[in-house]
């Protein structure tokens, strides 16, 4: 799969919606329901506003970050994506290798073909994380998790929000099942393993697991000091780029309550709405050591495939680049909350607010 050059992310959208069909776009699009948290996830990004320092000097900015004791270009996870496959032939490989080419980390998720060990093949001196839905007992789950580090793999997140099926609209008004939901015979409710799953259950996999875990879908307070107790190496705040419960609050909204929380005694990921440089600093500012990227990583490989993806990666590492230097830092370690302030969002919905030139028939 070619593309033409990339030169700004908006113009990943239109091969991208071309490529796919109208089923799998609203796939990669949808939210649940109303879509309400869906939209809340870009508003809590556009709620917040830039407070610039001047007269610094800037001339070299150093977007690097230290992430589960890995090096990293710039502080992004290629978040999981489910039936990548739909929209990506080659599936979890592409992201994996365009992570390994670029300098950021890939999350397989579970349910995306070809699988972990095919995956862990397509950069095998490459750091990699694995993430894991619970659809067996506990038998099953340690041979996952035995098979994520026979394979090499950097990190272990388990999924926690997924205990029923998000009401997906868009896709049940065309009766609509991505490949990994038809294979499984997914009756749309949720899984029983996923629904009896609990804390009991992350300290047993805890004290088995030799490689540093994640938990994704922590969005209060409460739960993220409950995961610091459990000693895992990383909260992640999601709520499933607005797939799952629906009137959530975005995912920026969660994330200063997690920090608080925490108290660095853990590092912290989000996701949820990230488009853009300004996104990344953002979170970042807010307490985040790294964020996820979801639908624009599924944008891009549909657009273009390893390619597409790795130029919107560059693109991206050059937007983050000058945010930082006009905000007067060298560095995301000089970032504070004091970079921020609130801001009365404008009336953008959809891709008029990460992507508005769209609109504009740019």
């Amino acid at each position: 799969m070619s593309t033409p050059s990339i030169e700004v992310l908006h113009e990943l959208v239109a091969p991208a919606r071309e490529r796919l069909s109208k089923e799998t776009w609203d796939y990669l699009m949808g939210g649940a329901d109303t879509e309400t948290t869906l939209e809340r996830n870009r508003l809590a990004l556009e709620e917040i506003a830039f407070r610039p320092r001047v007269l610094r000097d800037v001339g070299t900015v150093d977007l690097s970050t230290r992430f589960l004791g890995h090096t990293l270009k710039l502080p992004v996870i290629l978040a999981p994506i489910g039936s990548l496959q739909d929209f990506c032939p080659p599936g979890g490989v592409a992201p994996t290798k365009a992570a390994a080419a670029f300098g950021v980390l890939h999350m397989l998720s579970s349910v995306c073909k070809p699988g972990l060990e095919e995956v862990a093949k397509a950069a095998p001196s490459y750091p990699k994380l694995f993430q894991l839905y619970i659809r067996g007992d506990a038998a099953w789950v340690d041979e996952r998790v035995a098979a994520a580090v026979a394979n090499g793999y950097a990190g272990l997140c388990v999924t926690v929000d997924l205990d029923y099926y998000g009401r997906r609209e868009r896709d049940i008004a065309k009766r609509y099942k991505p490949t990994a939901r038809r294979a499984s015979g997914g009756s749309g409710v949720g899984d029983p393993f996923q629904q009896a799953f609990t804390w009991a259950d992350i300290a047993r996999i805890r004290k088995k697991c030799p490689i540093p875990m994640i938990i994704k879908g922590i969005a209060t307070a409460e739960d993220a000091r409950i995961a610091v107790d459990h000693g895992v190496e990383v909260v992640y705040v999601s709520n499933h780029g607005g797939r799952q419960l629906d009137h959530g609050r975005g995912s920026l909204a969660d994330l200063p309550e997690v920090v608080d929380a925490v108290k660095g005694k853990c590092q912290i990921a989000v996701d949820g709405g990230i488009y853009r440089g300004t996104d990344i600093v953002k979170a970042i500012a807010l307490g985040a050591d790294i964020v996820g990227i979801g639908r624009l990583q599924g944008l891009a490989l549909a657009a273009g495939g390893e390619e597409a993806l790795t130029r919107a990666l560059e693109l991206l590492e050059d937007e983050t680049r000058r945010v930082l230097g006009l905000l007067g830092v060298t560095s995301f370690g000089q970032l504070d909350r004091s970079y921020l302030a609130h801001a009365t969002p404008l009336s953008r919905r959809g891709f008029d607010s990460p992507f508005p030139l769209i609109k504009e028939g740019y």
